[in-house]
């Protein structure tokens, strides 16, 4: 879950908490979740120095201390092989556990990836067509009411340009605070597309037709989530498991706070002037658009997965055909979606070009949630770097200090 508005209001004593969070999501509208990271540079295309491995330490430490972030964990891979990792801070709010790189916590909007590759493999089996109607996976229609005769597609949804949006005011009642979502995920989105139902509006469609206009939708990669169970008949975390985090030996990774051990999970912090705030665990409905909780190592595998066309170690979670369109820039010369020319970069499914173009892959970023997932074009370089504590205003330039402090020594590796 991330990049539209300012968002992910708690409710009683928390709500308090995350007014001052919800500054920070406002960053990251359009620009997604690097937005913090890119101010943490002149400009988009600058990079420090690159430092040694005592120094990288060094810096991170020091970066952690001025914020308030209470853990973070970073990996740098060179050619698909970790050249660098490390886990500083604390995981829980007594200061007594370590954070390292096997730490699970909550990927917020990573979580898209894991869904994307999902919906690829019932490409490569024939279960469903990126560019068909969607209504014919559903039951219940979808059609934006303003433009009725035009269908939207999965591809539409897996590159934010269906026209689907999230209407502030219900996206952020579909979160609890304290436990798993108890609405199905199916309930939550009939309600909010069939015309005259409880949730339904004009306003959960954008005034353009879909295909062409670029916005970030949580609830359009929800939609895809539940399109993926009702055609492969299993739940997406039961799915997903069996097909995509088992065979990775993704062993520190799942979906919902039932699937770990009491303790297993870091706690999660919102800073505040230097503050580490602890707060409650969460879910959310539309669970397929940020559901994911993973540790820093596991979620190397899948990035290295990804990179290697679907591959890893012996394993393949995809043929190399849909491997390669998930990662296939998918707007080109005219058909650059309203309001994401060229110069914003490009998009695949469920992944994206950032700092200009020069970088791609996907962040997350919820309460207590700060995550990147990135690589150069070229996929020689990549770098994950997670915290789980999340900051606004100048506090936040830490974390993007860090990631460009992981990039700079990632650039240094190559041979």
């Amino acid at each position: 879950m991330c990049h539209r508005q300012s968002r992910r209001a708690g409710r009683g004593v928390v709500e308090e908490l995350y007014r001052a969070w919800a500054g920070l999501v406002s960053g990251f509208l359009s620009l997604g979740c690097l937005a913090l990271l890119a101010s943490a540079c002149r400009s988009q295309t600058a990079q420090p120095a690159p430092l040694t491995p005592a120094q990288l330490e060094t810096l991170i430490r020091s970066r952690m201390d001025e914020a308030g972030l209470m853990g973070v964990a970073g990996i740098v891979l060179v050619d698909g092989k970790v050249v660098w990792s490390n886990g500083f801070g604390y995981r829980d709010a007594d200061r007594s556990k370590s954070f390292t790189v096997d730490t699970p916590m909550n990927v917020a909007s990573i979580t898209k990836t894991v869904t994307g590759v999902a919906m690829m493999q019932l490409v490569a089996e024939g279960k469903l067509d990126l560019d068909a109607d969607i209504n014919r996976y559903l039951p219940f229609p979808v059609r934006n009411p303003r433009f009725p005769d035009t269908p939207i597609t999965l591809r539409m949804l897996a590159t934010h340009t269906s026209s689907v949006k999230d209407r502030w005011e219900v996206y952020r009642a579909q979160y609890r605070f304290g436990g798993d979502p108890v609405e199905p995920l199916a309930k939550f989105l009939a309600d909010y597309f069939t015309k005259g139902a409880r949730l339904w509006s004009e306003d959960n469609y954008l005034k353009s037709a879909p295909g062409g206009e670029r916005e970030y939708s949580n609830i359009g990669a929800g939609l895809v989530g539940h399109i993926l169970e009702r055609v492969s008949g299993e739940r997406l975390d039961v799915y997903t498991k069996r097909r995509i985090l088992t065979p990775l030996r993704m062993s520190a990774s799942g979906w919902f706070l039932r699937d770990f051990r009491p303790g297993a999970l870091s706690t999660l912090f919102v800073g505040q002037g230097g503050l580490s705030i602890p707060i409650p665990q969460y879910g959310g409905t539309t669970y397929p658009d940020g559901g994911v909780r993973a540790s820093a190592n596991d979620l190397s595998r899948l990035f290295r997965a990804r990179l290697n066309r679907g591959a890893l170690e012996g394993v393949r979670i995809l043929p190399e055909r849909e491997a390669d369109e998930m990662l296939r820039f998918q707007f080109n010369g005219p058909t650059y979606p309203t309001g994401y020319g060229p110069g914003e970069g490009n998009s695949g499914l469920f992944w994206r070009t950032k700092f200009k173009g020069t970088r791609m892959g996907h962040g997350g970023n919820d309460p207590g949630v700060q995550a990147e997932m990135l690589t150069s074009l070229d996929r020689r370089v990549a770098v994950i770097v997670m915290s789980n504590t999340s900051v606004s205003g100048e506090d936040g330039r830490a974390f993007g200090e860090i990631f460009m402090a992981l990039w700079a020594y990632g650039e240094s590796q190559r041979r």
